[in-house]
């Protein structure tokens, strides 16, 4: 349902949230995350853009979180990376298709439970394993 940058940045905000307000440099992010080096520069450099994470240089420097935990959501962070696809139109390019056909619509629901859902989680709730609510589909992804 998402990238690996999306899951990339996830896992790096989530770590630097378990780190307390320290600066963290990035070979330890990477090394704790499992993350190639190169990736993660790529993607905390997003993360930075995005305001969620700030970066220091030189000594006891390296990234934090900008926004606390309990404030931010999963889906802010992936959406700072990249959105998820959502379907407005026939991906075939049909010509006629005015609607979504009932297969199109069927993704389009599961891409709008992944945001919600996404949205509903702040990162707090991803330390603690905490459950957020979860999304159910539509009963009426079939009608026309």
């Amino acid at each position: 349902m998402i990238s690996s940058t999306a899951t990339y940045a996830l896992r790096a905000v989530v770590y630097l949230a378990s780190q307390s307000d320290r600066f963290i440099c990035r070979s330890e992010i990477s090394d704790a995350t499992v993350v190639p080096h190169e990736y993660l520069l790529k993607v905390l450099g997003l993360l930075d853009s995005a305001g969620i994470v700030e970066s220091r240089r030189g000594p006891g420097g390296g990234y934090r979180l900008r926004i606390s935990a309990e404030e931010l959501t999963a889906f802010e962070v992936v959406n700072a990376v990249e959105s998820i696809p959502r379907i407005t139109k026939c991906p075939l390019g049909i010509e006629g298709h005015q609607k979504l056909c009932p297969l199109h619509r069927l993704l389009d629901e599961g891409a709008r439970c992944v945001e919600e859902s996404f949205a509903d989680a702040r990162i707090s709730h991803l330390l603690s394993g905490k459950r957020s609510k979860t999304c159910t589909f539509t009963a009426n992804f079939m009608k026309k």
